[in-house]
């Protein structure tokens, strides 16, 4: 009987990819017919190493990629002025400076976002206690700020990075352990909320405003339960969105305003969510 050890046993046989293992076959896991299982891996991976990493709970963390610490806010608003003064007939470089003073206006929301994320982890990651832990989508903004207030005081954070036709790359301040990217928004969605005792969420765009309303509507069917949401920067939020029409509409209940707080400061969203959840103070 011919074996593998023999000049005549045919190559083609052990170079089949019907010969490799299932489990190590990368292009059949990309099957349409895998999906459910890649869905499951997805699920499952990121779950069992934040067990291992000791995640009891965490706060999800949203807010506008796009902004900027305030330094880097105010230099590009400089460099916008500048490119407007060389340029002073073209209306698209003109409108730059004004897209570029509204974000160094709202920059201050980074630091707010840092602070926030320092006060939270010094408080609860102490005696090897990983309870109300930052997480994020992972990217800069926002994110990066939360990511880097925690790393501040040495603490874990978590990052869930998506994979997206202009590739995303994580901020270099998550706890490197515990930067997962996700092919799926599906379950990255499922991972944001699987720990989360609260969401804050600060001025953003689509992103920020999908998470938002996901889980106010997870809350409100009572599909979630137990996360406090905070919304930082009330005149950003009452300007957006028009909370009193919908009412009117019939749309929602006045009691749906209930599910969500409005906070300026790190201490006033920490405070809310302290008040919900009873934490225990840093010894």
């Amino acid at each position: 009987m011919a074996s593998p050890e023999d000049e005549a046993f045919p190559d083609a046989i052990l170079t089949s990819s019907s010969y490799i293992p299932a489990d190590r076959d990368t292009e059949f896991m990309q099957r349409e017919e895998l999906r459910p299982l890649r869905l499951g891996l997805e699920l499952l991976k990121p779950e069992l190493i934040q067990k291992e990493q000791g995640i009891e709970s965490t706060i999800v963390v949203f807010g506008s990629a796009r902004l900027q610490e305030p330094a880097a806010a105010e230099a590009a608003l400089r460099a916008a002025e500048k490119e407007a003064a060389a340029h002073p007939n073209d209306p698209a470089i003109q409108r730059q400076v004004v897209v570029a003073k509204r974000r160094q206006a709202l920059s201050k929301h980074y630091e707010t976002a840092r602070e926030f994320a320092r006060l939270v982890s010094s408080t609860c990651q102490i005696d090897g206690r990983c309870d109300y832990v930052m997480v994020t989508g992972g990217g800069p903004g926002i994110m990066e700020a939360a990511n880097r207030g925690a790393a501040d005081v040495q603490a874990k954070s978590i990052g869930l990075n998506i994979t997206l036709p202009h590739e995303q790359y994580p901020n270099p301040y998550i706890t490197p352990e515990l930067c997962f990217q996700f092919r799926y928004f599906a379950v990255r969605k499922m991972h944001f909320l699987i720990r989360a005792k609260a969401l804050v969420a600060f001025p953003g765009g689509f992103g920020t405003l999908d998470e938002l309303f996901e889980t106010l509507t997870l809350i409100q069917t009572g599909k979630v339960t137990g996360v406090t949401v905070v919304l930082v920067g009330r005149d950003f939020w009452e300007r957006l969105i028009d909370w009193e029409f919908l009412i009117e509409e019939g749309l929602i209940g006045p009691h749906d305003l209930s599910l969500f707080h409005y906070a300026e400061t790190a201490q006033e969203a920490w405070d809310l969510i302290t008040r919900d959840h009873a934490v225990r103070p840093k010894a």
